[in-house]
């Protein structure tokens, strides 16, 4: 019988033992440990290893880092340090916290990411850094995923039974890995969406499946479909909801005129862009006995068709808004009600929601009425048609607008309307500047495409007095609907559309930048501000700086948002703001109409609670709206780009950061980066202070706002990334 060996005991010290236990009882904090549950995590078997996990639980005991809860087990003891946020990614790995708890964000080093991908919501030890003793930490828990969809290329491994899907952008540092069963048959270079389905502890990437083929990565509809799958946004009508659009009853009832205000007789039209194909505002206009104006602001009565909880109504509400890209508009209602029996389009009856103001000459309120109508539209000027009147002051009509109905028959025409609309607007406009009210004529950029929506030019929307005449009567509709509900006693739940006053942090960043120009903000009081901010974005027009500072300026701000809570518009100066004159685009407007008429016929008040839970989803996907709106405006700045590869432009520094500088194009507004570690002749080191990068040697300063030449060194379409070779400054 062979005699058998004893196992010698280990003497090795186990390497960082301490913050390993640390960690285990971290994981699970709820959970208490005794030491063989440890050594068994460890997988740890030894005498010696299981003395040295007694000794240092002993001496975590001692330093009150761990409590004993029972007889031998042991459990973190939980402090301060653990906070809740929202992580963002950045390029290299590492990122930041935004955590309600401090005021700068935590700074998380690559190797304390722990899985956490941009925007989940996690939570953080917090600690001070060794070195600059500012505060680091560490993401010790997902709490909850800001997404689990992803649109990215695959790669397939030939000969392999797996594939890679690699995530577009730069936020996720991982690939999701994939089966080959769970590919859906795409093929290698195929843009994709990929949910991931899980994340073994000790794997370096998720596993995921493949939901949708998008089509071959590059191509244009494969990549416009990309930025709306990459936000969960569609990008067609399921079947269904096709068919049930197609049965609704679009006739114009005699019945139903019976139920409504007649205003068919009154001259009414509509002024849009030019390439508008739904109308859901229109404004008539009268001329009274006693001398004053009945205006009516007369919105398309969606809520008349979209029968609240069918399938084509909550096909709506999950949308909530239109997403308007570069080469498409994706409607939030089927074409049939969007471009058809809810566009207000000229010579057609239609069921209309109108807020009715009589105005004297001084542009003040003397009578108000809301309620459902029937209207006409006599004509449709497009804004450039209607600007043509107001700045030529002539009643001439444009010959290309075609004028009937009994309306024009009237004495006075649609010009001498428009002419007089204009001056009351003007009055109202005004009149807000002097309550408070901000003034943001940004720059909008638009491109000229051809018939296969490829970008041949770039020009720039900018608001003029036809559009600011619509804005001023959309803007009273909005505001008299919310007020007429607002003040009703007792209290009445309504969608409000508020928006905060800004971070006064925020603003002294602001006027840190401005400043470089020669700007100058008064913090003296809510009234002063907004008139400083004012003569800001006054002072800046037509200069180089125009849109870095209208862009500036807005992030200031706080986000507007749809509530039941009603804090008012700081940016309008108004009290009370609700949207009420877009529902063929927003579903917020669909339940104020909604609500409106609720109220009108008496009924109590609804549910704050399910409405404010509306309010949510729609304030967030108008967020993601946004968010896919400016990717395809990226999108195809980059397109455009591609074309001028050679081609040395003027841009103004827009932002300054230690990996590099940002660029704008003066002559097309594309913004790109130029990398600091490409700029030649020097080393260059990030100065905070003076928003500037600093050559070590020669001490030359590109900072922001200053002039520079660029060619562009590299566009690529998939991650939407635009990289610019750095010329030199501009010439004087």
């Amino acid at each position: 019988m062979t005699k058998k060996k004893k196992r010698k005991p280990s003497n090795n010290k186990i390497s960082d033992l301490t913050n390993t236990i640390i960690s285990i009882l971290k994981d699970d904090r709820t959970k208490s440990f005794n030491y063989k549950q440890i050594a068994s995590k460890l997988q740890l078997n030894d005498a010696s290893s299981r003395n040295q996990i007694i000794k240092t639980l002993a001496k975590l005991k001692a330093k009150e880092e761990i409590k004993e809860v029972d007889r031998g087990k042991f459990q973190i003891i939980n402090n301060t340090e653990y906070h809740t946020g929202i992580f963002d990614a950045a390029q290299r790995g590492n990122g930041y916290v935004i955590c309600d708890d401090f005021e700068d964000d935590i700074y998380i080093a690559s190797n304390n990411v722990n899985k956490a991908l941009n925007g989940d919501e996690v939570e953080l030890y917090v600690y001070k850094r060794r070195k600059r003793g500012k505060l680091e930490g560490e993401i010790t828990k997902i709490i909850k995923r800001a997404k689990t969809d992803y649109v990215g290329v695959i790669q397939i491994h030939k000969g392999k039974n797996f594939a890679f899907v690699v995530v577009d952008g730069n936020k996720m540092k991982t690939d999701i890995f994939v089966p080959i069963n769970k590919t859906m048959n795409a093929n290698d270079g195929d843009k994709v969406l990929v949910t991931m389905e899980e994340w073994p502890e000790k794997a370096d990437s998720p596993n995921g499946k493949v939901i949708k083929v998008l089509g071959k990565a590059g191509e244009h509809n494969t990549e416009i479909h990309a930025i709306l799958a990459d936000y969960g946004l569609p990008y067609d009508f399921p079947k269904e909801i096709e068919d049930y659009a197609s049965n609704i009853n679009l006739d114009i009832l005699p019945e139903e005129i019976a139920k409504r205000r007649d205003m068919r007789k009154d001259l009414t039209f509509t002024i849009d862009p030019k390439d508008a194909k739904d109308f859901d505002d229109a404004l008539s206009f009268t001329v009274l006995e006693n001398g004053n104006y009945e205006i009516g602001i007369h919105i398309a009565d969606v809520s008349h068709y979209l029968e609240e909880g069918s399938i084509l109504d909550d096909e709506a509400y999950e949308r909530a808004t239109s997403v308007y890209l570069v080469d498409r508009v994706v409607p939030m209602l089927p074409e049939i009600l969007s471009n058809g029996a809810c566009s207000l389009r000229p010579h057609e009856e239609k069921y209309t929601f109108s807020a009715v103001f009589e105005l004297n000459n001084k542009a003040e309120i003397k009578n108000e009425w809301f309620g459902r109508t029937v209207t006409y539209s006599d004509a449709r000027f497009a804004y450039e048609e209607a600007q043509a009147i107001i700045e030529s002051k002539s009643t001439q009509i444009p010959a290309d607008v075609s004028l009937t109905g009994e309306a024009y028959n009237t004495d006075q025409s649609i010009a001498d309307a428009v002419l007089k609309m204009d001056e009351l607007a003007k009055i109202m406009r005004a009149k807000r500047m002097d309550s408070g009210a901000l003034s943001f004529d940004k720059l909008e950029v638009k491109f000229d495409l051809d018939e296969e929506a490829n970008p041949v030019g770039v020009f720039f929307k900018t608001s003029k007095d036809a559009n600011k005449l619509i804005e001023e009567f959309m803007l009273l509709a909005n505001r008299k609907v919310s007020e007429f509900i607002g003040k009703q006693k007792p209290e009445k739940t309504f969608i409000y559309r508020v928006h905060d006053e800004p971070d006064e942090s925020k603003l002294m960043a602001l006027q840190g930048v401005v400043s470089k120009f020669g700007h100058k903000l008064n913090f003296k009081d809510r009234k002063s501000i907004a008139s400083s901010l004012n003569t800001l974005l006054s002072d800046v027009q037509g200069k180089k700086e125009q849109n870095l500072v209208d862009t500036l300026t807005i992030r200031t701000m706080s986000k507007a948002e749809y509530t039941t809570d009603n804090i008012g518009h700081y940016g309008l100066a108004f009290d009370y703001y609700s949207h009420f004159t877009s529902p063929i685009r927003r579903y917020p407007d669909v339940m104020a109409h909604r609500l409106l008429q609720r109220y009108l016929d008496g009924e109590k008040s609804a549910s704050a609670e399910v409405y404010e839970e509306k309010c949510k989803h729609a304030s967030n996907m108008e967020y993601l709206a946004t968010k896919a709106e400016r990717d395809s405006i990226k999108y195809m700045q980059i397109r455009f780009m591609q074309d001028h590869k050679d081609e040395e432009f003027v841009g103004v520094i827009s932002g300054v950061t230690d990996w590099g500088i940002y660029v704008e194009i003066i002559s097309n507004k594309c913004e790109g980066m130029v990398r600091t570690r490409d700029i030649k002749g020097d080393y260059y080191e990030f100065d905070q202070d003076q928003f500037a990068l600093i050559g070590r040697e020669s001490k030359i300063m590109y900072q922001l706002g200053d002039e520079v030449v660029v060619k562009v060194k590299q566009a690529d379409l998939e991650k939407r990334h635009l990289d610019f070779e750095l010329i030199g400054k501009a010439p004087e």
